[in-house]
């Protein structure tokens, strides 16, 4: 993939995992448990504040103890591009020993360095409502500690401008639903291209849940050519949890077929732990089992100088969001939210 990037970290209780953010702009997002983030922005061009950012200063949210938490194991089912989903893999560049790491709050670091430290309260699984999540600029360096273990996002992407670290409260992620009746979904919008989300240079990250039974990604639509207005193109990963029912464990099925602009073709089954590499292509739909419920993380970027998603549905099976006007959104939405109002 040239433009996304995505790992998933499992962290043992007290265990550490240092990288270099390079030339990619990272969200830490907690799946599940609560942990610390170091960030030391390199001294280099001042970050850029985005128009409508009022706060760009480094920020330190204090909480109590970690949440508690119970992570399954990934299982690293790939997509189409085997060789490319390398930083998706679970355990990838997790190690127990801390390195030296300069950045042990503000004004730790180098000459010139910008240090910042972000305590995530997490929560205890995807399921459980949305998250807190740290932003983290191209050319840092990051530490994330967690005291009691457990699993964390890093969803990135390649991109051109240092924006500043920044600290987005679970409070403040739009909670979306979408669709009607076998076709609803939650989509939780912490990083999402609107004129009112939070800001990134090319990063477009979404967290999507489907009750069991359910279709969601539907329509099949895509994303893969440059149409001012009417299409961005964006790469896009799709990273699965699915939630057991007692000792079974949960599956799914997700689709991607050929498009105009490309060849890549796949219908997979998928557990925890997958993820679909999507370059190109009609996407959807992805499919929950009966009993089953599923989330997945969306990670998407692109070429283009805006930031936009703009989708355009597969004209065969466009027509079914014409009758959800009529249809009541499933009833077992919501999923739990840990915010004191409605999300709809």
């Amino acid at each position: 993939m040239n433009w996304t990037r995505l790992r998933v970290l499992t962290l043992a209780p007290g265990e550490r995992h240092a990288f270099a953010c390079g030339d990619a702009e990272w969200i830490v997002l907690p799946l599940s448990g609560a942990c610390e983030v170091h960030c030391r922005a390199l001294p280099g061009p001042a970050p850029q504040t985005p128009a409508g950012l009022d706060d760009a200063g480094p920020s330190l949210e204090e909480v109590p103890g970690p949440n508690p938490a119970a992570p399954a194991e990934a299982h690293g089912r790939q997509g189409p591009d085997p060789a490319s989903l390398a930083e998706a893999d679970g355990r990838q560049g997790a190690h127990s020993a801390s390195p030296a790491f300069e950045a042990r709050g503000s004004g730790g670091g180098a000459p010139g360095a910008e240090s910042h430290l972000f305590r995530l309260r997490g929560r205890s699984g995807v399921f459980a409502g949305p998250t807190d999540f740290a932003y983290l600029p191209r050319d840092a360096r990051a530490e994330i500690h967690s005291a009691a273990g457990g699993r964390f996002a890093l969803a990135g992407a390649r991109c051109t401008h240092r924006l500043p670290a920044r600290y987005g409260p679970a409070e403040t992620v739009p909670v979306e639903l979408r669709g009607a009746g076998t076709c609803s979904r939650q989509v939780n919008n912490f990083a999402a291209a609107t004129p009112t989300g939070f800001a990134c240079d090319r990063l477009i990250a979404v967290e999507v849940l489907t009750p069991g039974g359910n279709w969601s990604s539907y329509p099949p639509h895509k994303h893969d050519e440059h149409h001012p207005g009417e299409e961005s193109r964006l790469e896009e990963i799709y990273w699965f949890e699915i939630a057991p029912h007692g000792d079974t464990p949960g599956l799914g099925y997700h689709r991607v077929s050929p498009s105009p602009a490309g060849r890549t073709d796949l219908l997979q089954e998928v557990r925890t732990g997958d993820a679909v590499l999507i370059p190109d292509g009609w996407h959807g739909p992805s499919i929950a089992a009966p009993g089953h419920d599923m989330y997945y993380l969306n990670v998407m970027a692109g070429p283009g100088e805006t930031r936009e998603w703009l989708i355009r549905d597969h004209p065969d099976h466009a027509w079914i969001r014409s009758t959800w006007p009529g249809q009541p959104v499933d009833p077992r939405l919501p999923f739990p939210t840990t915010r004191a109002e409605d999300p709809r």
